[in-house]
């Protein structure tokens, strides 16, 4: 089914994705609520990607490329070309669930009073096997509204929100470089309505290639200024321009490989309690930074009861 003017626009920027991107799209695709655009935003992309996205023969799907300017600039062009009043966001390396669409629509369309609603996901490695299902802090209004603004109340690639209302507060802001989507939620969520459903409706894919990291491997000035302007609300174009530089210097692939493994290894401890997983991956992470003390103890905590590990954990934070 293909429309002019198509009920939901699934928004996915895309960077040097072409690992994932056929899967991606074919989840999209393969939605049993039918009536949507596909919106794929190249980001000047350097590998297959978009030949990837061009190789699919589907009317719903448009593709617009610009110039690599980041996922917060891909995402405001995404924006200005969606034909539909709804927008569902979706990453190039992430899955949908069959039912995404379908529940999420009739469920804003049913409750209009609620302008943003994500959902409960379950997270994959780089190579798609199951880790863990993350359940957010906060799936009711009230719980959502009463989250620390430290906290980001959604899953980003979950989400499905009222185009207006983001457009209406200016979009995504390019100088949150990292969390353009947490910074946008603290400004929205003063006058709207929104949820989780705790249903997952997608799959996350946690991977090394992500522009995302571990807040653990940040560096304290990043962390300062993220944390800062997320508490003001607002952000100068200096905090921008000095997140972009201590990003570039600090985020090399190797960093982004380590941070990986060692999430990886963190999360079969804490959310998925399978020590020799967790060991393998952690040794990984300790292989390529050595001198990274916290690697050698999330290895020993390995060796401990499962019980005890919830425990600490839940002591510690």
């Amino acid at each position: 089914m293909t429309s002019n003017n198509p009920k939901v626009s699934v928004l996915m920027p895309a960077y040097n994705a072409e690992k994932y991107i056929a899967e991606a799209i074919t989840s999209v695709l393969r939605q049993s609520f039918t009536d949507f655009e596909l919106l794929i935003i190249n980001d000047g992309s350097t590998d297959d990607t978009l030949a990837i996205a061009n190789s699919f023969h589907d009317p719903r799907i448009v593709i617009v490329t610009q110039r690599n300017k980041g996922v917060s600039s891909a995402l405001n062009l995404g924006l200005s070309y969606a034909r539909a009043p709804y927008i569902a966001r979706f990453d190039a390396d992430d899955i949908c669930h069959p039912h995404r669409l379908k529940i999420q629509y009739e469920f804003i369309t049913a409750y209009p009073e609620y302008s943003v609603v994500g959902s409960t996901a379950d997270y994959v490695d780089a190579e798609g096997h199951f880790m863990f299902t993350h359940h957010l802090a906060g799936h009711l209004n009230e719980e959502i509204q009463q989250l620390k603004y430290s906290v980001c109340p959604f899953i980003h690639s979950s989400v499905f929100y009222k185009k207006e209302v983001v457009v209406d507060n200016g979009g995504y802001n390019e100088y949150a470089y990292t969390y353009e989507d947490h910074f946008l939620w603290i400004n929205i969520l003063k006058n709207q309505k929104a949820c989780n459903l705790s249903q997952a409706l997608i799959k996350v894919r946690l991977n090394p290639d992500s522009i995302t990291i571990d807040e653990k491997w940040h560096t304290r000035k990043f962390l300062s200024i993220k944390y800062l302007t997320l508490k003001k609300g607002y952000i100068t174009e200096s905090e921008g321009r000095e997140l972009m530089l201590i990003s570039g210097k600090s985020h090399s692939p190797k960093i982004k490989q380590g941070a990986y493994y060692a999430l990886c290894g963190k999360k079969f401890l804490l959310n998925n309690y399978q020590p020799e997983k967790a060991r393998l991956n952690v040794v990984r992470a300790i292989t390529l930074h050595p001198l990274r003390l916290d690697n050698y103890l999330l290895y020993t905590l390995s060796y401990l009861p499962e019980r005890f590990i919830a425990w600490l954990h839940k002591t510690t934070r």
